[in-house]
């Protein structure tokens, strides 16, 4: 069982400790196409507030933080459909393309640079392994509706195509479709 002081390590020791909030803010409106009324956006916004809010000391004065944390983090899961607690260990420039539908588990890790759309699935694939979460590479585009269970690592530079359910490791470079996922040729698609 993880212990909730090793759940906060899980998240605060990525690269963006190094980048301010507001500069996390700027790179991702910039990433979303300056456009602030996007729901990725929006969502991501409210994802970066909520990882912000816990390096405050002490605890007393995050907790106005928290309770408006959890706010937004609820109107932006039921007004938009997108889950995106902030456990998840999330890079710089991730898009969330469109809204509706994107449930990620709260121990995934997605890297720079990769692009997330509508009906995305990144969650566990047992219900007796409840901890297991996808790893994504940088700049990792996943198709509509994919869907990515379990402990998978998926390398860089990958595509998963619409739809595809990965249940296994993809290496970086490939592109994956299909249920279950299977590697193609890359001239037999484009992204």
């Amino acid at each position: 069982m993880i212990m909730k002081s090793e759940t906060l390590h899980h998240f605060s020791t990525t690269e963006n400790d190094n980048q301010g909030f507001w500069q996390q803010i700027k790179e991702d409106w910039i990433a979303h196409r300056q456009d602030w009324t996007k729901a990725g956006f929006q969502a991501i916004f409210v994802y970066r507030f909520g990882v912000w809010r816990m390096t405050i000391e002490p605890k007393i004065f995050r907790a106005s933080f928290s309770i408006l944390y959890r706010f937004l983090y609820r109107y932006i899961r039921n007004h938009y459909g997108i889950d995106l607690p902030y456990t998840v260990n999330l890079g710089r420039r991730v898009v969330i393309e469109h809204q509706s539908a994107i449930i990620i588990h709260g121990f995934s890790v997605i890297g720079d640079d990769c692009v997330i759309r509508q009906g995305v699935t990144l969650g566990n694939r047992y219900l007796e392994k409840p901890l297991e979460a996808p790893k994504l590479g940088n700049r990792v585009n996943i198709g509509a509706g994919a869907k990515i269970l379990g402990n998978v690592n998926i390398g860089d530079d990958v595509n998963i195509g619409a739809n595809a359910v990965v249940l296994s490791d993809i290496t970086s470079g490939k592109t994956a479709v299909g249920i279950p996922a299977k590697i193609i040729n890359d001239c037999e698609v484009c992204f």
